[in-house]
């Protein structure tokens, strides 16, 4: 009677989203487990995600299928118990505090750099592409760097910072390109140690730091893809050290993911599975932080090239899975593709965004535009 129930209702709330079980269209799901409805309905989309790492449903587009249950919200029909819980914890506890800050670069960013090598394009930027007047990942990530540094306008023999440099493919960019010396800072060591050999020769310095450990003055600094690790705790911190480090005359880019509302902590599957100790800012998170410390030029909004993005990164790893096989199970790879492919759904629907924000110190003097 129980299982009849839990079936019942959560059916009814995907067809509200034009979502059916064992229906005829890719987003439609089909379920091997009984147990699914229940798990999906008490734990929310811990529950979800884990029910598809452990085979009890499929979905032929899961992207589609994310984005038709974003778009419609009804995420929060069932998971109202699990997001007031998790946000008590990240209002208490500084999840992104320094003893905790390399947990994420051990836990996600060591994965391997076979997988990453082989998911993500030519120069390895594990960021959202930029997909204007782009036919490939490639092209798409080279012209993401090309609008970080339009915006930034570096001269040759400036010295810039990369706050989560990745495998160094941004700073040997800005050096080849712009004649200029970059100092990446990243929390993991595969990364650290991938981007040493990456940037070989080119007057790139790679170290392994928490941003907080920042010191010296730079002419221009940008952050690709680490705010999300920094957390509402720190983000006064974080755009402290940004100032302080920053040339009177100096440019700031911040390249972050967002969330349409202001909370305190993660959703539970990305917080166990992909991203430990992460946080998406808001708007409110971002501006209140950079309130008094810094004065904002611009902020570009393009999410949807994320969705893109991340299919592409999904369609790479379906590539080369059985390259990979030996290394990752069967488990990983569901848990990678239900990653991959629920955000680009997320994306998709607007139910997050990616942000580009340019700071000066007290405003640039005279006319200004900002590339697009």
């Amino acid at each position: 009677m129980a299982e009849s129930f839990f079936r019942r209702k959560l059916r009814s709330i995907l067809e509200s989203a034009g979502v059916l079980v064992d229906g005829p269209n890719p987003w439609d799901i089909r379920v091997h487990d009984e147990r699914f409805y229940k798990r999906v309905l008490a734990e929310a989309h811990l529950g979800t995600g884990e029910s598809y790492m452990d085979g009890w449903w499929d979905c032929p587009a899961l992207d589609e299928f994310f984005y038709r249950v974003l778009r419609n919200g009804l995420d929060r029909q069932v998971s109202a118990m699990p997001r007031f819980i998790g946000s008590i914890l990240g209002r208490a506890v500084n999840l992104q505090n320094p003893a905790r800050s390399f947990t994420v670069g051990q836990t996600h960013y060591n994965i391997g750099n076979d997988l990453y090598r082989a998911m993500l394009d030519k120069r390895m930027i594990y960021s959202c592409g930029y997909w204007r007047n782009a036919r490939n990942l490639d092209e798409a990530q080279e012209q993401k760097l090309r609008l970080v540094f339009s915006k930034l306008r570096p001269e040759r023999g400036m010295h810039l910072l990369d706050i989560g440099c990745g495998w160094g493919g941004a700073a040997r960019f800005a050096a080849e390109e712009y004649g200029v010396r970059v100092t990446g800072i990243t929390i993991s060591s595969e990364q650290e140690k991938l981007a040493r050999e990456y940037c070989a020769g080119l007057p790139v310095e790679i170290k392994l730091m928490d941003y907080r450990a920042i010191s010296g003055t730079y002419d221009r600094i940008y952050s690709i893809g680490m705010f999300e690790h920094v957390g509402h705790k720190n983000y006064g911190t974080y755009f402290q050290t940004v100032r302080r480090a920053l040339a009177q005359d100096g440019l700031f880019l911040l390249h972050t993911i967002g969330s349409n509302r202001t909370g305190t902590n993660t959703d539970k599957w990305t917080e166990k599975y992909i991203f430990p100790n992460s946080m998406l800012p808001s708007a409110n998170h971002i501006t209140g932080a950079a309130e008094g410390q810094l004065t904002m030029e611009d902020w570009h909004s393009f999410g949807h090239d994320y969705s893109v993005t991340l299919k592409a990164w999904n369609d790479n790893i379906e590539q080369h899975r059985q390259a990979l096989g030996n290394a990752y199970d069967e488990r990983f790879f569901r848990m990678w593709r239900y990653y991959l492919l629920s955000a680009a759904g997320s994306f998709r629907a607007r139910h997050v965004q990616l942000w580009q924000i340019l700071y000066s110190h007290k405003g640039i003097e005279g006319a200004f535009e900002v590339p697009r």
